[in-house]
């Protein structure tokens, strides 16, 4: 029950100093995310109660299943982002139908995490490289800025790429409304004066750092609140101040999406995109704080505990959800002891959607955008481009794709585009792998490349050393590797195959190994093999290559320079 249900693993030892920390947290928390919630609603084209409905039971659900002690779970800025984009292609925006799409994609996006996690299927997070990851947030904090900026300047826009979006904008640029953009404006410099100098002006001025690390997040709240309180004073909204209006009280009933197996076509592929960014991100983060605390998270119980949370948020009229970086983080900071303080801070939304809509009725959505643009625009990391380019040009190349690809076409042609370069590039990266033939350095039991170090070698030895597992991608670049030096090589007699990195020999490699063991045993010259991992010689006895293999299996490379060598 402890594997499924992690809350019985930390509830029978839940202490009252644990149940201050929590609450704590949960009021601080729930006062940063009531606003959020409101924008990513928005972001991803749905009403604006539907954000604070995707930030109470799911909060349960995961301190029911999750393994973090300080996830924070609720909407996030990409995610909403990949729901208007998806939604947005199968009906129109505010019409019953694109409701019902978004929280159809929540449930599908449930189903599918679940699913992943009863089948220990963590590990398909791996096909998403962290440079695709990196080039896919860039793009995407740059696409949601940009959608952004029509309710920053008072104007109409709409588009599903950067290009569509700025055209759009740009045709619009003859209605901007001079209130909003001033409002919106000193909004966005407001919360970045206040992100970049508030903490170290308060650290002068003796204030702690963990206090003044949490009124500088405070930012986003204290703009809501003053420009709500401005707008509501001079009757902006009467001058053709866009606002949220009204937002309905009471809590959310039992939803439960109309299914048809159209929409189940439309939606499966990018529910499973939506799906697998969302953990990728949520686990970063929970591992990432764990970490800082000595505690360890379970991946495929993530999956259990994400899953359970998009069903949640379905249910409850919301859309899809994951973990997220900056909530999390002011959880961490405010002294979270346990998934408790999530349940504490649904309670505050709950409290927050029952009695304090009203009070939201004069937000400007100028102020939420730039709340938005400003947490979004951290996301943005284009200096990772030239790091990467100058470590790898594969990963370069497939970051830059991604950057590209999303920007271009969209949120979710871009990461698949991302994805299959990203597994095209590994494949022909592993079909060439790294080899070198090697030599005994002088004076030891040590070998190294020819070309790199003063080594000795022998007329009648060989000694080919590969760096890459061997599958069936490879095999014809082993085979003309060995081929091009039995040419080269007139007086070859021994080749070693010296294998301290291959980790694993496939169907299609064996088949290979013994049509290159039956060439060279016909040109007189046996093949051996050195160094190679147990797992790998266990594999290649229960086949029946060591019977035909014309030369031996040598512990080390060593052993065999003694064997074979005429300078031994």
């Amino acid at each position: 029950m402890q594997r499924y249900f992690p809350i019985l693993q930390w509830l029978p030892g839940y202490k009252r100093t644990d149940l201050a920390a929590d609450l704590l947290a949960a009021v601080i928390v729930t006062i940063m995310l009531i606003p959020q919630s409101l924008a990513y609603a928005l972001l991803a084209g749905l009403p604006a109660e539907a954000g604070l409905y995707a930030s109470i039971l799911p909060l349960i659900a995961y301190a029911l299943f999750g393994t973090s002690r300080t996830l924070a779970v609720g909407p996030v800025a990409v995610v909403s982002l990949m729901t208007a984009a998806v939604v947005g292609q199968i009906a129109l925006q505010g019409s019953i139908g694109y409701l019902n799409a978004a929280i159809l994609l929540a449930l599908i996006s449930g189903l599918m995490l679940l699913t992943m996690g009863l089948l220990r299927l963590g590990f398909v997070a791996n096909f998403l490289s962290h440079p695709v990851i990196s080039g896919f947030i860039s793009a995407s904090g740059l696409i949601i800025a940009a959608s952004q900026l029509q309710h920053l300047l008072g104007v109409e826009a709409s588009g599903h790429n950067l290009w569509e979006l700025l055209q759009s904008l740009w045709q619009n640029r003859h209605s901007i409304h001079g209130i909003t953009l001033t409002l919106g404006a000193g909004c966005v410099m407001f919360l970045l004066l206040v992100r970049r100098w508030l903490k170290p002006a308060l650290l002068r001025l003796g204030c702690p750092l963990q206090l003044a690390d949490l009124i500088a997040k405070a930012g986003p709240i204290i703009t809501v609140i003053s420009a709500t309180a401005l707008t509501a004073w001079l009757n902006l909204d009467t001058q053709g101040l866009r606002i949220l209006g009204a937002v309905p009280a009471g809590l959310p009933a039992l939803t439960v999406p109309s299914i048809s197996l159209t929409l189940l076509e439309q939606l499966w592929v990018p529910a499973l995109l939506i799906s697998t960014i969302g953990f990728v991100e949520s686990v970063s983060v929970a591992q990432t704080l764990a970490a800082k605390r000595r505690q360890r998270i379970d991946p495929d119980q993530e999956l259990i505990g994400l899953g359970a949370c998009n069903i949640a948020s379905s249910l409850s009229g919301g859309f899809p959800v994951t973990g997220g970086f900056s909530r999390s983080v002011v959880n961490f900071d405010a002294g979270a002891a346990t998934p408790a303080a999530g349940a504490f801070t649904a309670v505050g939304i709950a409290l927050a959607t029952l009695f304090l809509t009203p009070l939201i009725y004069f937000l400007p959505l100028s102020v939420l955008a730039a709340t938005i643009m400003v947490a979004v625009l951290s996301l943005v990391d284009l200096g990772a481009l030239p790091r990467t380019w100058r470590y790898s040009r594969h990963d370069g190349l497939a970051l830059l794709a991604t950057l590209l690809a999303t920007l271009i076409t969209g949120v979710t042609s871009g990461v698949i585009i991302g994805v299959v370069l990203s597994l095209l590039l590994y494949l022909h990266r592993t079909s060439r792998p790294h080899s070198a033939i090697v030599g005994r350095v002088p004076d030891s039991e040590h070998f190294r490349n020819v070309e790199r170090h003063q080594v000795e070698t022998d007329p009648s030895l060989c000694i080919l050393r590969i760096d890459e597992g061997l599958y069936f991608a490879n095999t014809r670049f082993l085979e003309d590797r060995i081929y091009a030096q039995m040419a080269a090589q007139k007086s070859l007699r021994h080749l070693i195959l010296m294998c301290p990195a291959v980790n694993h020999i496939d169907a299609s490699a064996l088949e290979a190994l013994e049509a290159i063991n039956a060439r060279l045993q016909d040109a007189g010259i046996e093949l051996h093999l050195s160094e190679v991992k147990g797992p790998v010689t266990d594999a290649l006895r229960n086949s029946d290559f060591l019977q035909h293999l014309s030369g031996r299996i040598f512990l080390s490379t060593y052993q065999a320079w003694q064997a074979l060598s005429t300078r031994a």
